[in-house]
């Protein structure tokens, strides 16, 4: 799954109908607040649900799921403010920011909504018809950095995340596979995250499972999507997503050609 190019520090969503369509990497650290609607996310560790009025921050350099649900009768919206690598280095520097050791910060961090940040957030729904238009680059990235700094004063303790500029360490390859193969993601995402080179990730994995990644991960989501269907009662169009495949027709394939039926014939 391809990331998006960053346009602009600040990034808004409106939907009418649920999605599901969400980065599963996730490049930049930034801070959201759920303006209508709930917003559903899951980290391969737990689920965690935003409703309106609630704010969060989002630790780049990890793997989501979204699910954009909006209200009866109205739509999902929400403002996100996007802090990249170079913005936050240039800060570091200007404001005298280092890191003080290693967080373990999960990968959203509840803020508290009720709050100077919280109304801010809010504030920035003004600025939504600013983005299309020309020379508005300065006023964005002093939005941004206001948005930083009262982030700081809200949760000091995320200046550990936010400037630490380190590459991802040499991880348990096994236990963050198994928690996290239903991750549409590039190998070498997976490769990054868990500090290897693509060769050394490529390599390792088959001392660990015995067969080549994409075998791997192509049998281990077929297996949970049997048991979905097969046991919890669920659709192929419901699961194919949840386990990590982009097209339902190629799901269905698959699904037949490990297992023999259909899906719809296996749900029976």
């Amino acid at each position: 799954m391809n990331t998006p190019e960053r346009l602009h520090p600040l990034q808004y969503a409106c939907y009418h109908a649920r999605s599901r369509a969400g980065e599963q990497f996730i490049p930049d650290h930034a801070i959201g607040l759920v303006i209508s609607g709930s917003f559903v996310v899951n980290d391969g560790l737990e689920t965690q649900v935003f409703r309106e009025g609630e704010l969060y921050f989002c630790r780049r350099n990890h793997l989501s799921k979204y699910d954009k649900r909006p209200p009866e009768n109205g739509e999902f919206r929400s403002v996100a403010v996007f802090f990249t690598e170079e913005m936050l280095r240039r800060y570091s520097l200007e404001l005298g920011y280092q890191p003080a050791g290693h967080s373990n910060a999960g990968t959203f961090t509840r803020l508290p909504s009720p709050s100077v940040l919280g109304n801010y957030m809010a504030s920035l729904r003004a600025y939504e018809g600013l983005l299309s238009q020309p020379g508005t680059s300065e006023l964005l990235a002093l939005k941004q950095k206001e948005a930083l700094l009262l982030l700081l004063q809200a949760a000091p303790e995320l200046k550990n995340v936010l400037f630490d500029f380190s590459d991802p360490g040499k991880i348990d390859l096994e236990a963050f596979m198994n928690k996290h193969y239903q991750f549409n993601v590039e190998l070498k995402r997976f490769a990054y995250l868990t500090g290897r080179s693509l060769s050394t990730f490529k390599r390792d994995f088959e001392k660990i499972f015995h067969q080549t990644p994409g075998r791997w991960l192509l049998h281990k989501r077929l297996e949970e999507a049997h048991y979905m269907i097969r046991e919890q009662h669920r659709s192929a169009s419901d699961v194919y997503l949840d386990v990590g495949f982009e097209d339902l027709s190629h799901f269905s394939f698959a699904f037949k050609k490990q297992f023999g039926v259909a899906p719809s014939v296996a749900a029976d």
